[in-house]
């Protein structure tokens, strides 16, 4: 069963992208975060109300889920990279995609907790690795006046997302993210005024996403066709590490 709800210009898809995916048209980017098959989502539920790895906040717990038991098969990526002229891919060092120049790397400042100290991003896009320091370590944020709410386990900061889409070319209009959790990507795209289509498969998140994103188009546009990401840092390519 799927569902289509329209916020804006959004076009929110409630359902499995592995069927929906197909049958949309093609889009300038495609920015999206995929399941990492790492189990994220059952060490989450484990780690609930507890402190762990160094940090200082209690575990949120953010119920029964079973999403991230593997990674989307390799057509589905295939597919990606066919039916978009760009791509941004968070977690690429988990999947088969080709060699690429420009990594996008999320600096987490996480200070001297256990977790990872960074995210990495896959493009396909030619030109200098670049990257982004922005707290996200707990209950501690990079922007504490305007302190976002964590709904999603693996939840991105909607200005980490902004940056992302600003590394893409000057005319990107569309973005799609076939895994949409709670809809960062969909809210960044209200804010800077680009055309949004986003696929949630569990209701949960989906409904959160709806809500995030209505609420994003109830605000002033944050940009007005100006990019972000001005002097952040590039990267030699060959500098990075294989993984986090």
């Amino acid at each position: 069963m799927t569902e289509k709800v329209t916020i804006g210009n959004a076009e929110l898809w409630y359902g499995d992208c592995r069927e929906i995916l197909p049958t949309l048209p093609e889009c300038d980017l495609i920015l999206t975060d995929p399941p990492y098959g790492i189990g994220v989502d059952v060490r989450m539920k484990a780690a609930a109300g507890k402190k762990s790895g160094g940090g200082a906040a209690y575990k949120k717990d953010y119920g029964e889920t079973n999403w991230d038991s593997e990674t989307p098969p390799a057509w589905l990526f295939g597919l990606m990279l066919d039916m978009s002229r760009h791509q941004i891919i968070f977690g690429g060092n988990y999947f088969e995609l080709p060699p690429t120049p420009c990594v996008l790397v999320w600096d987490k400042d996480n200070g001297t907790t256990k977790f990872a100290d960074f995210e990495l991003a896959w493009t396909n896009m030619k030109q200098a690795a670049r990257l982004k320091r922005y707290m996200w370590n707990g209950m501690l944020q990079e922007n504490m006046a305007k302190k976002e709410t964590r709904e999603h386990p693996t939840q991105k900061p909607v200005p980490v997302i902004e940056w992302a889409i600003a590394q893409a070319p000057d005319d990107v209009v569309t973005v799609c993210d076939p895994f949409m959790g709670s809809g960062t990507t969909g809210v960044a795209c209200a804010r800077m005024g680009l055309t949004f289509t986003g696929i949630e498969r569990e209701r949960k998140y989906f409904d959160i996403a709806c809500r995030r994103i209505d609420q994003a188009y109830a605000q002033p546009r944050l940009f007005d066709d100006e990019k972000v990401g001005a002097g952040d840092t590039a990267v030699q390519g060959d500098l990075l590490p294989a993984n986090v």
